[in-house]
């Protein structure tokens, strides 16, 4: 490695002044220009500023750099150096020869990553030391008001270390672009049923895809168990949901998508119909044997007699009881049916997807046909825990390990109703639904359009309907697990999940839901392995190829989950929480208590407890911080909670409704 050297024009300040580390800048340089593709893990250690580096001459080249990579072109010294020559700076940062020379000090590009977070660190320590002088001066400022300069200096240590410690809130009620469904990570012939659908119907792949996610879960779901690693098992069955204005022909994709699992479970109903006929005459011709027996028995004058007829009686009772009618096959269930009727249907079955085009069963966990909501079912029957139903009049329902299956596409109203039934949110309900928010293609859409080819649709139809039967033939239901590599991917998902589940994290508004995330990741990655072998050696381990797939699909989900959390939120707090913005944006106030915005916004908010909405929104969306509690005044008083404002707030305007 070559020595590395001063940049000509730079005017070097001595160590001692301030905490620099040069040569690490040298090598973060040099390892963006071996070597670009390193750029975006480089990027994200030294933040979005420039200023990250000490010596001006490297930030000039860290901006020719950034610009040469968004331009399309390699920043190898022969570019840099023509770019620096183009804008006049090149013999300013030291000329050709100092680009050669941080070219040629670089160990390996993949060592600057950790370069560059020693840069980052520098930085740090040097913003904290210039805060520090700044403090100094204004305490020996006379006048000086004293809370005032305790509240800048909070604020300029949270600016100081703003990305680190508090990303950037998240807007209300505001989602730009959401991603599309990544239809590739889909097994073939189920993505070219999704890709056909799509275009034949003119929607958004997203809402087949998602309907397909619920066919192969009806399919697997109950038989099927997938063992991540020792001691956590998670079943294959799935809770998904499609949100579309209307006209957005969401009854002709759903149909185009489910119809073989209806037709598979009319073929099931129809090869089992004679056997449960023979069942049931059967079993009644046994019971009216038994009955006539006992009819005597009533009618006989001598008790011992009496007693040989009972004896009979009983033995044909048991034979009859022996005798086990079928149930008739399901697979699904409609929507529009009771709590009741739905353990009933698992008691019976074990495992039935309720797939709807509408949004009726949303009502029916509301309570439309009782007096409170009813999530017991529902929460039980994703997980698969035991489930068992009291009856006074007769046995009860019971369901070892049942598995439900949803799959509905509705409006997005019906979602924010749902969001205000009580226990939805905090009992879980809503963490276990898979949300898909496509964009209307209303008003865009083709009108000649291919129909779905008729190889597409018979690959579809036949896979489907193997893989149906194949699991429903099974003994009982089985458990696949993850290769040793597969195990490593979920290892490293949970590692980058872990950090955005803390308050201030991406997803900790909606922890609840995300701390089902990489279960939901593995139920998809069983999926995907089973309709990648539907004609074979289907229980070998899952390969980590298919928890990669699944985490690119849960990627798309995660984010259309805090869009769909986003539009439940009711408008009111969104309204009132704007308000709250909007008076910081004028008032600049970097920290305040809920006392204080009752007296500023007494109309919005004319009791301190009427701001809590508000407040609770902010804080799950990273605007605002509730610090630490201190006593109100008298002893028993409950302490008022002190509130810090993300420093990005104060200081743009765009974040305020304004």
């Amino acid at each position: 490695m070559s020595t590395p050297q001063h940049a000509p024009g730079d005017n070097v300040i001595p160590m001692t002044e301030a905490p620099n580390t040069v040569e690490a800048e040298q090598i973060v340089l040099g390892a963006v220009m071996v070597d670009a593709t390193v750029l975006p893990e480089i990027e994200e250690e030294l933040g979005q500023d420039p200023a990250v580096f000490y010596r001006p001459a490297h930030e000039t080249i860290w901006r020719a750099i950034l610009e040469l990579v968004a331009g399309g072109i390699e920043p190898t010294p022969v570019f840099l150096g023509d770019a620096l020559s183009k804008a006049g700076d090149l013999q300013r940062v030291g000329g050709a020869s100092y680009l050669h020379t941080l070219y040629g000090a670089v160990p390996t590009a993949g060592m600057g990553q950790h370069y560059a977070k020693m840069v980052r660190e520098h930085a740090d320590r040097r913003q904290i030391a210039a805060l520090g002088t700044r403090l100094i001066q204004a305490a020996r400022e006379s006048g000086e008001d004293h809370d005032e300069l305790l509240a800048a200096a909070r604020h300029a240590l949270d600016r100081t270390t703003v990305e680190e410690r508090w990303p950037a809130p998240t807007p209300i009620g505001q989602q730009g672009p959401l991603p599309a469904f990544p239809v590739e990570a889909l097994p073939t012939w189920v993505a070219d049923q999704v890709t056909a659908v799509a275009e034949f119907t003119q929607t958004p792949p997203d809402m087949a895809a998602t309907m397909a996610l619920a066919a192969l879960s009806t399919a697997a779901g109950g038989r099927v168990h997938v063992q991540i690693r020792e001691g956590w098992v998670e079943q294959t069955n799935l809770y998904l949901v499609v949100a579309m204005p209307p006209a957005s022909r969401k009854s002709d994709v759903f149909a185009a998508m489910t119809r073989p699992i209806y037709d598979i479970e009319a073929a099931l109903q129809e090869d089992a119909r004679s056997s449960i006929i023979e069942a049931t005459v059967e079993k009644e011709a046994a019971e009216a044997r038994a009955e006539a027996v006992m009819t005597k028995a009533r009618k006989a004058d001598d008790s011992v007699a009496a007693a040989s007829l009972v004896a009979e009686a009983s033995g044909l009772r048991m034979d009859a009881d022996a005798i086990t009618v079928p149930p008739v096959p399901r697979l699904t269930a409609d929507d529009d049916l009771t709590t009741e009727t739905l353990t009933k249907l698992l008691a019976i079955h074990g495992r039935l997807g309720v797939l709807s085009p509408e949004g009726d069963l949303f009502d029916v966990i509301a309570g439309r046909y009782s007096s409170r909501p009813n999530l017991g079912v529902f929460l039980k029957g994703h997980k698969g825990e035991r489930l068992r139903a009291e009856r006074i009049t007769r046995d009860a329902d019971f369901a070892e390990k049942p598995a439900l299956t949803i799959g509905i596409t509705l409006q997005p109203t019906v979602l924010t109703d749902l969001a205000q039934t009580p226990g939805a949110r905090g009992r879980g309900l809503m963490a276990r639904f898979l949300f898909a928010l496509p964009a209307s293609t209303v008003g865009y859409r083709k009108v000649v359009v291919p129909p779905v080819p008729e190889q597409t649709l018979r690959s579809y139809e036949s896979r489907l309907t193997t893989l149906i039967h194949t699991l429903r033939n099974l003994p009982e239901a089985t458990t696949i697990k993850c290769s040793g590599p597969a195990d490593q991917a979920v290892i490293k998902l949970q590692q980058d999940i872990e950090p955005k589940l803390r308050p201030e994290g991406a997803l900790g508004h909606i922890d609840d839901w995300a701390g089902k995330y990489v279960g939901a990741v593995a139920r998809i990655a069983a999926l995907i392995h089973l309709a990648d072998r539907v004609t074979g050696h289907w229980g070998e381990p899952i390969e980590a190829s298919s928890i990669e797939r699944a985490i690119s699909i849960g990627e798309y989900y995660s984010a259309h989950a805090l869009a769909a959390f986003d539009l439940m939120e009711t408008d009111a707090d969104s309204e009132k929480a704007q308000l709250v913005l909007d008076w910081i944006g004028r008032t600049k106030v970097t920290s305040f208590k809920a006392h204080e915005l009752v007296t500023a916004r007494r109309r919005a908010f004319p009791t301190v407890s009427s701001t809590a909405p508000a407040l609770k929104l902010l804080e799950e969306h990273g605007y605002v911080r509730r610090l630490h509690e201190e006593r109100a005044g008298t002893r028993g008083r409950q302490p008022a909670a002190v509130y810090r404002v993300h420093p990005s707030v104060v200081d743009d305007a765009s974040y305020h409704s304004g």
